[in-house]
Parts: C-alpha cells; structure tokens; sequence
C-alpha cells in the first residue's frame, strides 16, 4: 500500500522530519540526534524537538535525507539467514536489499526477525506507523511456528505461559497449539530480542525452524519466500485502530 500525504512548507520537529524521511522510527531518530549524526544546514544538531523547514538541508551520518510525501507499507517473507538491518560490517545479506530494486523510497523494518529465522516482516517508511505496530506496549499479537529437534513437553509451554524469567528477564506465552510433538505454534504480543530462541535454549531444546506467519491480522499466507505485498488499506486502518487494544479471540 502506497499513500500520499501533503507537505505543507511549515516547520516540523527534527525527529519527526526523519521518520518522514524514511530514516528511522520516531524513538530511533531521536537517539540519532542525541548522539550527533545529525545536521541542519550544516551545523550538528542534538537538541530533540529542534524544528526544520521540509526545505532544509538535513543529513544523517553526512546523507543527504528528504521527507517523503509517500507512504509505503509492505509485508515481505523474510529468507533464513538474511539480516534486519540497514547494514552489516560482515557483509551478510539485508533482508531490505529484496525491496530495493521496486522502491525508490529508503524503508526500514518494523521490528526484526533474527538471522536464522524467516517468515513476515514488515518494511515501512513510516516512522509512527513503525512506532505504533512494533513496540511491545501496543501487544499485537506475532504467530509463530517452532520446529524443533526434541518432542516438546507441555509443562515448559504451561509455564512459558505462566510467565518465566530467564537470566534476569521476564517472558510469557500467551497461548499455543500442538502441530506435532515436535512443531508448536506460538502465540506472542510482546516478543522480547531472540525470546523463543532463548527460552528453548532454556530447556536444553534445540530449534530447527523458526518461522512468523502472522502479525495481528496480517497473515503470510502463500507468500513466497523473498517476495512481498503491499499491505492493504483496511489492514493499515485496523493497526491503527486497534494497535492499543489487546487482541481477543482465538489463532485464526
């Protein structure tokens, strides 16, 4: 899905000129000016809520970035062993660069899915859109499946619900299901760096796949792997209205 809005020539606060710009989220771009990578007309700039013409000259790491006056928002199936970043000093492959070739705009993820795993993401260059659907407060519901080397016992899945806390930090199920003694499906609306990895790992059981089939009421469906979609209006319209509410009713 693509949108347009307009770009009236009045002033707007520097982090939000980068998130429009397709730079970052909101809460991201305001750590890019708190550490001084950012300029206005040349002169560094790290005071939050500086305000700045859509005409100025603002750069990030000395690039150049524009406000964009479309949006896009698009969900992509995400390979194995591709990363969630806009770069990597070990030159591995960047999930973003599959949507490069079809966008001239700069997107950025909407969360992450790590290395070794697959399945949906979404990429945007709208940074409130970004804020409002990946911060763990929001409790969108993320639907994983888990295949795994060992059968996994439903004691460790009923205290996962219960809520476990693994070296000093807190993680909850919010509900599952059984494909097979060895494929599980997960149901998360917080989805803390690495959790599922980490709370098996805690149980001495190993992961063979790890795969995100759904993100509230977005679902991979049959989208191929390294191919994307754009997002419908009526699925940007629901993240919006409903991104603050807690989810009900059961795994479609």
């Amino acid at each position: 899905m693509t949108t347009r809005e307009g770009q009236a020539d009045r002033p707007v606060r520097l982090q939000l000129y980068l998130a429009r710009a397709g730079v970052a989220s909101r809460r991201e771009s305001e750590r890019l000016i708190e550490i001084g990578v950012v300029t206005v007309n040349g002169t560094t700039v790290t005071e939050l809520g500086t305000k700045v013409l859509p005409s100025d000259d603002v750069r990030v790491e000395g690039r150049r970035v524009r406000m964009e006056t479309r949006r896009v928002y698009v969900a992509l199936h995400k390979p194995r062993r591709y990363l969630c970043s806009a770069r990597d000093p070990e030159g591995r492959p960047l999930a973003g660069s599959l949507l490069e070739p079809h966008f001239e705009e700069r997107l950025f993820s909407v969360g992450r899915l790590d290395f070794l795993s697959s399945g949906l993401i979404f990429y945007t260059n709208d940074g409130d859109f970004a804020r409002l659907v990946g911060h763990p407060s929001r409790r969108i519901e993320r639907e994983y499946r888990v295949d795994t080397q060992q059968p996994v016992p439903e004691d460790m899945l009923r205290h996962y619900r219960t809520g476990i806390r693994i070296e000093g930090e807190r993680y909850r199920l919010e509900r599952y299901r059984y494909k097979t003694p060895r494929s599980v499906v997960l149901v998360l609306t917080e989805g803390k760096n690495r959790e599922i990895r980490k709370v098996f790992a805690h149980w001495r059981i190993g992961v063979r796949r790890l795969h995100r089939v759904r993100i509230g009421i977005v679902a991979l469906r049959d989208l191929p792997s390294g191919q994307y979609r754009p997002l419908t209006q009526r699925e940007i319209d629901w993240f919006r209205t409903n991104a603050a509410r807690k989810p009900k009713g059961e795994m479609p």
